[in-house]
């Protein structure tokens, strides 16, 4: 089968051994997705449904090279620092998939690779 790739151009992927988005067959793979501006600082420093809105942004661009659209993503993980922004983060979630939910996961973990991200997502999607 073949495989897909999109990368961010971080240095992590080569340093880390990983790539921002998979395809093997129908399905694409987005990884652990932060919310970083074009410099890559942290956006919306604060925002947790900013941040949110960008990680989906970010991770939805990498599964569009892909052939994926909103419509095909099936699952959803969201890795979250604060549990208290649970509505912020929903909400953001909810205004881009409404149409076409997934099945979703928030989980509150102890923190990211930077103190000012507040959330880091990840999605899958299935394109027939």
């Amino acid at each position: 089968m073949e495989r897909r790739e999109v990368t961010s151009g971080a240095p992590w992927e080569q340093k880390y051994g990983y790539r921002r988005a998979v395809r093997v067959g129908p399905h694409v793979h987005v990884s652990g997705t932060a919310p970083l501006d074009a410099q890559g600082n942290t956006f919306g420093v604060g925002d947790a449904y900013g941040q949110a809105k960008r990680c989906l942004e970010i991770a939805l661009d990498a599964a569009a090279q892909l052939g994926a659209t909103v419509a095909n993503v099936v699952r959803t993980r969201m890795y979250v620092t604060d549990m208290r922004f649970a509505d912020d983060f929903g909400r953001a979630h909810g205004d881009v998939f409404r149409e076409h939910p997934p099945a979703s996961t928030m989980v509150e973990i102890r923190k990211l690779i930077n103190p000012d991200m507040l959330i880091e997502i990840e999605l899958e999607a299935y394109v027939p």
